[in-house]
């Protein structure tokens, strides 16, 4: 017998088979929101670099040679700055890991610091630094490479402006400090002389009290 379903409910039926094979439309933002089972806390991170301004901040790549492999050894990648503190006004160049935040140096800049290029590559330079980035005190011998030669440039001409800064302040605080020894000594040397003027006009004047008595004796013996 044959199928008295009509064309066009077949069609229908296709059509919702069809339907049901079609992946069902993404669900709807309501707008609705969801809290978190458990409510995290913000935590402040402290660096320790709070109290000082930043005076430079650029990325680099930092070895350390290792004298006993008499060879150079990565340190990391991350930025180096140079951080002056607000209140000591205290120079320190400090280098941190990107992704750990790990220190890789961190020693004061003084005077004496000299930044040379390393064997003529223009994108790194080379120094020696007594270092704490270990938690102890260490003689490093540092290089650090940036990715351009402006940067490197930047670099070493940093260092030298702060080392001939604080040469400069160095020369005239102990030109201060000579100035106030003579001037200490000059009123020690002021003092003594007055001291001695002092000490030759007291006999003058026992002198005369003595006149003096003997003058009101002789007046009385007159008497």
């Amino acid at each position: 017998m044959a199928s008295t379903v009509e064309p066009t409910a077949l069609k229908r039926e296709e059509e919702g088979e069809e339907d049901d094979s079609k992946p069902l439309a993404e669900d709807e933002d309501t707008g609705a929101q969801i809290a978190p089972i458990i409510k995290l806390q913000e935590v402040a991170v402290t660096t320790g670099e709070e109290n000082e301004d930043i005076l430079l901040d650029l990325k680099a790549k930092l070895y350390r040679f290792d004298k006993e492999g008499n060879q150079w050894k990565e340190r990391g990648v991350g930025t180096v700055k140079l951080l002056k503190h607000k209140e000591t006004s205290k120079i320190r160049l400090v280098m941190r890991q990107n992704k750990t935040l790990k220190i890789c140096a961190n020693h004061l800049v003084l005077p004496t610091m000299s930044v040379q290029e390393h064997h003529g590559n223009d994108k790194s330079c080379v120094w020696h630094a007594t270092d704490f980035s270990d938690g102890e005190l260490k003689e490093e011998t540092f290089c650090v490479r940036f990715a351009s030669e402006e940067n490197c440039k930047t670099f070493k001409g940093k260092i030298e402006e702060i080392t001939e800064s604080l040469t400069k302040e160095s020369g005239d605080s102990a030109e201060a400090d000579a100035t106030a020894n003579l001037i200490e000594k000059l009123s020690v040397e002021e003092k003594g002389k007055e001291e001695k003027v002092e000490a030759k006009e007291e006999p003058t004047s026992k002198e005369d009290k003595k006149d003096e008595t003997e003058k009101q004796e002789k007046s009385g013996d007159d008497n």
